[in-house]
């Protein structure tokens, strides 16, 4: 099924913001350690047409830029297209021989389980009525009538793979605006009724095998109380996360709200990307495009940044190669490699290596002195200004597509005197930019 596996729920922060309200003043969870997440890419899922030679061309890719983990989504609707148990011969080829290339190569697999065949979806009638097994429905974004029909599918996955799956992950994107997911009333309750239902299946099938909640995109946390209302919490060994708008930002956000709920099982953060659409596109559905060599650097920063981070598990690139309208691919549509393949393969093999410097500039503009500079993708910026010892001004920016930042100081602050620290709150003070006017 050729359908795209992310969408935006959020626009992109194109210019630089100044925030009203200070963020929080550390980073959540806990001391760094020296081990890096599990690094990887998304690859294309599970289609009707998919062959195993397309699973050999993928995993070559996957070996060449050193992945340990890549991410796929294996359709339900696919896979047992006619039936409970029904399995499609040609939907268990390719999964075979993908799993198989992945384990010849050292590399696990993280199985995106979704997509309600036409005789399990809990659809309107209006819907059922136009589903038919072998293509792709509206039918097949909503949730199935029995929840026990989709933990027998992904026990049976686990139960067929278990040895080579990083994780199985239930469902993809439940609180997408949209409705080419997980369509229908009541998402909370009905996601955390097939969560509820999959994992003590999966357990019984391989208790090794690793289970993703959430899938989600939302970083403000209202889905996830949602699903702690609902019930979810031990019915998992992780929660993915999507996030494409300040990644870094969101992670800390998302693990704040889980500790309020006592939750503390590790993030995946199994979607993340840019498109390099600039300048040929200014906005790729909501998403701000940059330049293939941009993409490059913000591709190897956040990996760098999340090198030393415990409660992050994962970190899984959105795209290994461009597909339909989409540009977030360190391959293009025809397999040349774009600058952020190389960058990738670097941050791979180095098990991630160093975030890139914050910079400042100060100028003086009429009454006002101007800072600007760039840094790393991924958080916000925060700009200090001192007169001598004392802290007179503080601001958060988010920085442009190009990754810069610059701000006019208010002009009571005059023009002498002035001392300017910048850092990214992700990294720290410690990692700071001083300049003196």
């Amino acid at each position: 099924m050729n359908k795209r596996l992310w969408r935006p729920a959020t626009a992109a922060v194109l210019a630089c913001l100044l925030l009203a309200v200070l963020l929080p003043a550390a980073q959540a969870a806990g001391a760094a350690t020296s081990t890096a997440p599990l690094g990887g890419m998304n690859i294309v899922g599970l289609g009707y047409s998919s062959t195993p030679a397309q699973a050999d061309r993928t995993m070559y890719w996957a070996h060449a830029l050193h992945a340990q983990v890549v991410r796929v989504g294996i359709a339900w609707s696919v896979f047992e297209p006619l039936g409970p148990g029904r399995v499609s011969q040609a939907a268990l080829a390719y999964t075979d021989r993908l799993l198989s290339d992945a384990a010849a190569d050292g590399i696990r697999v993280i199985m995106i389980a979704d997509s309600t065949p036409c005789w399990a979806s809990s659809a309107p009638a209006s819907l059922l009525r136009e589903c038919q097994p072998l293509q792709a429905s509206e039918a097949n974004a909503w949730p199935p009538s029995r929840p026990n029909d989709y933990a027998a599918f992904v026990a049976y996955l686990a139960r067929r793979y278990g040895t080579g799956l990083a994780a199985i992950e239930i469902w993809n994107e439940p609180d997408q605006i949209n409705q080419e997911y997980f369509a229908g009333p009541e998402k909370p309750q009905r996601y955390a009724a097939i969560l509820r239902a999959a994992y003590p299946a999966i357990k019984a099938a391989d208790p090794e095998v690793q289970v993703l909640a959430g899938s989600l995109v939302g970083s403000n946390g209202v889905f996830l109380r949602a699903l702690y209302a609902a019930g979810i919490k031990g019915y998992y060994d992780g929660l993915a996360v999507h996030f494409y708008d300040l990644p870094l930002a969101s992670l800390r956000v998302f693990r704040e709200v889980q500790l309020e709920n006592g939750d503390d099982k590790p993030l995946w953060l199994d979607e993340f990307g840019w498109t390099s659409c600039y300048p040929e596109e200014k906005i790729w559905e909501e998403q701000a495009c940059v330049t293939p060599t941009i993409q490059a650097r913000n591709i190897a920063d956040v990996f760098h940044a999340l090198q030393h981070f415990p409660y992050v598990a994962a970190a899984v690139l959105y795209d290994m190669q461009d597909e339909g309208g989409e540009q977030f691919g360190v391959l293009t549509k025809t397999g040349a490699h774009k600058p952020s393949f190389s960058f990738l393969a670097h941050a791979l093999l180095s098990h991630f290596g160093t975030l890139s410097k914050v910079t400042l500039s100060l100028r003086v503009r009429g009454r006002r002195v101007v800072a600007s500079g760039s840094g790393p993708v991924g958080d916000y910026v925060e700009l200090d200004a001192y007169e001598g010892r004392v802290l007179r001004y503080t601001a958060f920016l988010a920085l442009d597509r190009f990754n810069r930042y610059s701000l006019a100081l208010p002009s009571v602050l005059g023009t002498k005197h002035l001392r300017v620290r910048v850092f990214q709150y992700w990294a720290g003070p410690s990692k700071d930019a001083v300049k003196s006017i």
